[in-house]
């Protein structure tokens, strides 16, 4: 007899990762988001194009980042005849969990050229520690 391991949320996790993937997939979102440690900052970049820089907000909350930002819809109305419309327009937000404590007062964004970068320090005291946990035998116990 084989033991399996249960875990009654698995799927339920795996369900929303995969719909809310596909969701966006479906609208041409690219959320994605690059999170790196650059100069003792971690560094967080998402390409977010025709995007006006007063349509975007960055917070941190609980060493959570969330970016918030919406395209506008041109405004003018034309007669065109479109075969194909793909470019999305609306709101859009993502959020990531950093893999350090940052100081988020001290953190800044920059917008340029399509890109968001977010860098924040990250506090002292956070650095990575490897820990070997010995693993013992039962017949040891």
């Amino acid at each position: 007899m084989s033991l399996v391991n249960w875990e009654p949320f698995n799927g339920f996790d795996r369900f929303f990762d995969d719909r809310s993937l596909s969701v966006f997939s479906r609208l041409n979102w690219d959320l994605a988001v690059d999170v790196y440690k650059e100069n003792g900052n971690i560094v967080a970049k998402m390409i977010v194009p025709e995007v006006d820089i007063k349509d975007i907000e960055v917070t941190f909350d609980d060493n959570i980042l969330t970016i918030v930002g919406k395209r506008e819809e041109n405004t003018e109305i034309d007669e065109k005849n479109y075969y194909s419309k793909e470019i999305r327009r609306g709101s859009f937000a993502r959020s990531v969990r950093l893999p350090k404590s940052v100081d988020a007062k001290n953190a800044e964004a920059v917008y340029e050229n399509g890109v968001l970068s977010v860098s924040a320090p990250v506090v002292v005291g956070t650095e990575d520690k490897v820990v070997k946990i010995e693993i013992k035998n039962q017949a040891q116990i």
